[in-house]
């Protein structure tokens, strides 16, 4: 992210930009309006690409997250359902009720890790709003300024 030293500086060149072109329409100098006009166009199908492929990167980024946390996770109950499927064919009551009890606290385990994931997910929510409400305020200050 750009500073908001970077952005003030940006802003000015901008209305600098903005005056030369407000200049040269007074003197009816259609050249320079013409290539002012082409240097925008190409100045917003640049950005537009630029915010285009960020957009890709992050969604990139997230899908690959979560589809190695996905495997991570189906990993670790596929091995789980493994050491049930083998216990389960001995017939000892002890290891039985202790396998009842691990397959109990495996199951409390799935479930903490579902609430956290969850509560990872509302904090992220919460963090794009705040970051979103910070960025509307600054853009309002900005316009006012």
């Amino acid at each position: 992210m750009r500073s908001l030293s970077d952005q003030l500086n940006e802003l000015a060149a901008r209305v600098k930009q903005a005056e030369d072109i407000m200049r040269a329409a007074q003197e009816k100098n259609r050249a320079a309006l013409e290539n002012q006009r082409d240097q925008l166009k190409a100045s917003i199908s640049e950005k537009k690409d630029q915010a285009k492929a960020a957009a890709a990167a992050a969604q990139d980024q997230a899908q690959s997250w979560w589809d190695k946390t996905r495997a991570d996770v189906d990993q670790r109950f596929d091995t789980l359902r493994a050491k049930r499927d083998e216990h389960r064919a001995e017939r000892d009551l002890k290891r039985a009720q202790n396998r009842a009890d691990d397959a109990e606290l495996d199951a409390a385990d799935a479930i903490d890790f579902a609430v956290d994931m969850i509560d990872q997910a509302e904090y992220a929510v919460v963090d794009a709003v705040i970051a979103r409400a910070d960025a509307d305020a600054l853009e309002l200050e900005q316009k006012q300024s």
